[in-house]
């Protein structure tokens, strides 16, 4: 799911500043505090949507996006006009 998460992401993005459409997905994951900073355990996962244009950067937790049963329709209601 992840392929299709970003390729959602890229092409459904419309820039909230020079209104550009597509967009670059990189992903980041991260570790908390306590035990899961101490055993390495990266469980918080985002992805960083940034305007092809402008470089703008939005930020999605991918736990809530790739949690929906249909991603689909959820990106459609997030990038509506």
């Amino acid at each position: 799911m992840a392929n299709r998460t970003d390729q959602i992401l890229a092409q459904e993005f419309k820039c909230p500043v020079c209104d550009h459409q597509g967009a670059h997905v990189q992903r980041l994951a991260m570790s908390g505090t306590g035990i899961s900073r101490l055993l390495e355990i990266q469980p918080y996962k985002y992805a960083f949507v940034s305007c092809r244009n402008c470089g703008y950067t939005q930020v999605f937790n991918l736990k809530v996006l790739e949690g929906k049963d249909n991603l689909g329709t959820f990106l459609e209601v997030l990038f509506m006009d």
